[in-house]
């Protein structure tokens, strides 16, 4: 018996992926993501109470956390990763959407998440620090930091950020 796991994942494994993708910009690596992320909350699904969301969110941001650490360590070999969009490629350069993604994967994987689950999931600053797990404050600073660091953005600042959010 699964007590709704099953349920849960039919559900919400589209919004889920959908959630991992624009945290890590990779399907195959999202996909991977949301996994762990789902192998992870079967174990403790039935100690979860009410609203599962907020605790698989949490596995999320926190399994992205610690596999761009161990990346960033080099405790990952580089072969062994997905390939990424090049950022000198002239074609995704010249799509506004292209440049801001590439802005927002050069933040830490904690601004990337709080802008993600702010901005692209809809979910109020206390949700995100639930999410996350840290406190209010810790929430709106490092949202500050990280739209400060889209605003200087070179290229960034000459962009028509409301186009976008069409």
């Amino acid at each position: 018996m699964d007590d709704g796991f099953a349920e849960y994942v039919a559900h919400r494994h589209l919004r889920l992926c959908r959630m991992a993708y624009l945290l890590t910009r990779d399907w195959g690596t999202a996909e991977d993501l949301v996994q762990t992320a789902l192998a992870k909350a079967w174990v403790s699904w039935r100690r979860i109470e009410g609203n599962p969301d907020p605790y698989v969110y949490r596995i999320i941001v926190n399994t992205h956390a610690s596999w761009w650490r161990r990346l960033w360590r080099g405790e990952v070999p580089v072969e062994a990763l997905p390939e990424t969009v090049d950022p000198n490629d002239q074609a995704a350069a010249a799509d506004d959407r292209a440049v801001l993604w590439n802005a927002i994967g050069a933040l830490s994987p904690r601004q990337r998440a709080v802008i993600v689950l702010h901005y692209f999931e809809g979910r109020t600053l206390t949700q995100v620090a639930d999410i996350v797990g840290c406190s209010l404050g810790a929430v709106k600073s490092q949202l500050g930091r990280a739209l400060t660091r889209l605003r200087v953005d070179p290229d960034i600042r000459t962009m028509n950020l409301e186009e976008l959010q069409r």
